[in-house]
């Protein structure tokens, strides 16, 4: 009796156990946005010392870790700030 508890709790395990493997997320991409400009302070960002935040699948790119925390009291704003600018560089 034993014996065939054991195997129908190994068994069941197993099941679960695998099933849970089919449901996990497939991992998400994160894209480079690429700016050159710092979204708060207009400068041109450093490559070497550049501070980079991640926000929505996207990594957006800074000339300091002080203007991440301006970006995120309210990212929609840099955000459609980056997007203007892109816009009228390239009209």
């Amino acid at each position: 009796m034993f014996k065939k508890t054991f195997l129908f709790l190994v068994t069941v395990m197993f099941i679960l156990g695998m099933s849970n493997l089919s449901f996990q997320a497939a991992p998400t991409q994160v894209m480079d946005v690429g700016n050159e400009i710092c979204p708060i302070s207009g400068e041109r960002i450093d490559k070497e010392t550049k501070a980079t935040y991640e926000y929505e699948g996207k990594i957006y790119n800074f000339c300091c870790p002080m203007c991440i925390e301006e970006f995120k009291k309210d990212p929609d704003k840099y955000i459609n700030k980056m997007e203007k600018q892109k816009t009228a560089r390239g009209a």
